[in-house]
């Protein structure tokens, strides 16, 4: 995962969205309120809930703040019973909510994101895996952490792309963490997600990409106009005798493949 930190409001690429201001505070005031509600969650109950009831928790709370954003979710597929490696192309941090909605996952993070305000504190609380990149050999801690979670029976995402893109493309995959699919050994469940609006097939207000900055990224979400979000969950695929660099380039290709379909349908 390659997410900014927070930045400041960015009146360039908001600019077009003020007349819908008063909806898009609506919507940002309940998000502050659900966010509270999980911090309320993290510091009473949820040291003493199981795996199993975090899980629920995690993927109803996903769910209802993409709700209050106004973000439509359609899903295709059923994902992979057990532990399994999600590998999902990157559009903005909205992906990792979308995922967590319909099959909640431990997350690979840059070790910066614990660090933020608030936030932070609910990302670390979802079990995410923190990564120090400046760090060369840190990957391989990572790695070792994230095969014994597999094995553990827990399914942990990855974005193998590095970072977001505009969500009409997938980007050149790197190949480094799926290994810890093959060291645990897990299958792998590819999903494809892509976001689009009332007058785009490809929606620039969900692409978190260039300088725009966390506060910039929530409010253009937040003033958009019938935004949803597919999620295609492919079939899994098993890594047994699997080679690195030939299990990613056949899941960029075949992901590739169903996002250019998705952008292709018509527009509702």
């Amino acid at each position: 995962m390659s997410t900014a930190a927070p930045g400041p409001l960015s009146t360039a690429s908001v600019s077009v969205s003020w007349w819908r201001a008063p909806i898009a505070i609506w919507r940002l005031g309940r998000v502050v309120l659900h966010i509270l509600h999980a911090l309320l969650l993290v510091y009473t109950i949820w040291g003493s809930l199981d795996a199993a009831a975090r899980q629920r928790r995690l993927q109803a709370w996903s769910r209802k703040l993409l709700r209050v954003l106004g973000l439509g979710l359609s899903s295709q597929g059923l994902p992979h019973a057990g532990a399994k490696l999600v590998v999902s192309n990157h559009v903005s941090w909205l992906d990792i909510v979308v995922i967590n909605s319909v099959m909640p996952s431990r997350f690979v993070s840059k070790a910066e994101v614990g660090d933020w305000p608030v936030l932070g504190r609910l990302v670390t609380a979802a079990g995410t895996l923190y990564l120090v990149r400046e760090r060369r050999r840190d990957a391989m801690r990572v790695l070792g952490l994230m095969a014994q979670a597999l094995r553990d029976g827990q399914s942990v995402a990855v974005f193998p792309e590095g970072t977001t893109g505009a969500g009409d493309h997938i980007m050149h995959f790197h190949a480094n963490l799926v290994q810890s699919a093959i060291d645990a050994p897990a299958p792998i469940q590819p999903v494809v997600l892509h976001y689009r609006d009332e007058r785009h097939a490809v929606s620039p207000a969900a692409a978190y990409i260039g300088d725009t900055g966390l506060l910039a990224s929530l409010w253009m979400v937040a003033c958009a106009r019938q935004l949803t979000v597919s999620v295609q969950i492919l079939a899994a695929q098993s890594v047994t005798h699997a080679d690195r660099r030939a299990l990613t380039d056949g899941l960029h290709a075949e992901m590739s493949a169903h996002l250019a379909n998705a952008i292709q349908s018509p527009l509702p």
